[in-house]
């Protein structure tokens, strides 16, 4: 099975070369990254530690990030592709752990973190909570976790969804399509980093960004079609 790394990044070049030096290793992996805009060296470190990058003259969004990510990875023949945060969060060994999981190539394999375990911040973990309340009433699901960025998609078939979104409802819109095109849902749970807080990089906003999230699953829940 051929398989790709999709990482978006915005503003990494203090992490991004660590995260794609090791997974870099393995010669069936390729390894994507989608640098959104930055004004930054994120793009030449990440090239120089082996990835193929792809940028976009301007910043558009997580969700954009990994479109396109996915839709370079479908070039290269990858059949599967796991996704991961270029700040450090997501340890590559679990990436790859991921990749290597049992489930079927075409299942969407969500990554579960245990946040309190992991030391996340509260409002991290209240957001959470927020998005999985609403994806779980909408999706018919029980979801551990909705928001983690490190999961592993069918590549194809994921772009065939059609998602919309560009922010971070892009993984919250995927979850909700799949479930209602009956798709197979693997929830695998990984291990998580969170820096201290002076050291930790983040573009998410914990109030503006879940309630963005929320939108997109109604609409999602309104105009998707349904699995009959």
């Amino acid at each position: 099975m051929r398989t790709a790394a999709v990482i978006p990044a915005y503003q990494a070049e203090r992490t991004i070369g660590s995260v794609v030096g090791e997974l870099t290793g393995s010669d069936s992996l390729n390894v994507v990254v989608v640098d959104d805009g930055s004004s930054d060296r994120t793009a030449e470190i990440a090239e120089a530690a082996g990835a193929l990058v792809v940028r976009h003259p301007r910043n558009r969004g997580k969700g954009a990030a990994l479109r396109t990510g996915l839709g370079r990875a479908l070039e290269l023949g990858a059949e599967v592709a796991v996704t991961l945060d270029a700040d450090g969060q997501h340890p590559p060994t679990e990436a790859l752990r991921l990749l290597a999981d049992p489930a079927p190539a075409h299942a969407l394999v969500l990554g579960i973190r245990d946040l309190v375990q992991a030391g996340a911040p509260r409002a991290n973990r209240f957001s959470n909570a927020f998005s999985n309340f609403f994806i779980d009433l909408f999706s018919g699901l029980e979801l551990g976790d909705t928001q983690c960025g490190l999961r592993r998609y069918p590549v194809e078939k994921t772009l065939r969804l059609g998602v919309r979104e560009n922010g971070y409802g892009f993984e919250a819109e995927v979850i909700l399509r799949a479930a209602r095109a009956g798709w197979s849902i693997a929830q695998v749970p990984v291990r998580v980093i969170y820096p201290p807080e002076a050291e930790r990089t983040t573009h998410f906003r914990n109030v503006r960004d879940p309630a963005r999230i929320v939108f997109r699953v109604l609409h999602t829940f309104a105009t998707a079609p349904r699995h009959r």
